[in-house]
């Protein structure tokens, strides 16, 4: 009934109403600033660089008041991470202009939008600076980094490092909101559950690490 009620009544309007179609997104983040980073997620969305100024290409539509988030892991420049990182081969002539022109001082990322309105053909072009300024996390995006790594604990992916249910349960429950429809606490327990699965699983291997120690 609550699955219902969140897709029959309060996402409807999204469903039937799309505002952009073909929505793709591009993000350059800038050297100075950035040694590393990595897409968490989306996968499957991924598309060539040159597919984004590719009209014929299709990609996502947006419907009314719907909304996406991206997470990046990022690895500042100077930062102590131990994470391996691939270093590309260096941009000889870009990185010569950007040191001459000064190009991206204060800038953490450009972000490009392109999109079609729904009755036409030909994509429109929006550009969007975020600056290096940090700040602290908005409530939605914390609770969006829970709900990441519960996933990453789910794939069992190899970044996952200290990372735990319990952790992914106290991230989720500093971030609720008004939690208005009960979402957020759902989403909790389903963790809780997943950690409790998870549990069984683990005492059940060790019991049958030990029954195949006892009896080689």
């Amino acid at each position: 009934l609550i699955e219902a009620r969140k897709v029959l009544v309060q996402e409807i309007g999204g469903t039937l109403a799309t505002v952009a179609k073909d929505v793709k997104l591009q993000l350059e983040f800038n050297p100075r600033y950035v040694r590393a980073y990595r897409l968490i997620g989306y996968e499957n969305r991924l598309l060539a660089d040159e597919d984004f100024d590719d009209d014929t290409k299709d990609a996502g539509d947006i419907g009314a008041g719907h909304s996406v988030t991206a997470l990046y892991e990022v690895i500042p420049v100077g930062s102590r991470s131990t994470v391996a990182v691939n270093e590309p081969a260096p941009l000889r002539y870009q990185e010569e202009r950007v040191a001459a022109e000064g190009v991206g001082n204060g800038e953490l990322l450009s972000l490009a939008i392109r999109y079609k309105l729904p009755n036409e053909n030909t994509s429109r072009l929006m550009r969007h600076v975020v600056s290096d300024r940090v700040a602290a996390p908005s409530t939605d995006l914390t609770f969006a980094s829970a709900v990441a790594g519960f996933g990453m604990l789910l794939r069992q992916s190899e970044y996952v490092s200290s990372w735990s249910f319990d952790a992914v349960i106290e991230l989720a429950e500093s971030s609720l909101g008004t939690d208005d429809d009960g979402y957020r606490r759902g989403f909790v327990e389903m963790v809780r559950r997943a950690a409790a699965l998870s549990s069984v699983s683990a005492d059940q291997e060790s019991e049958e690490d030990a029954s195949q120690a006892l009896n080689p």
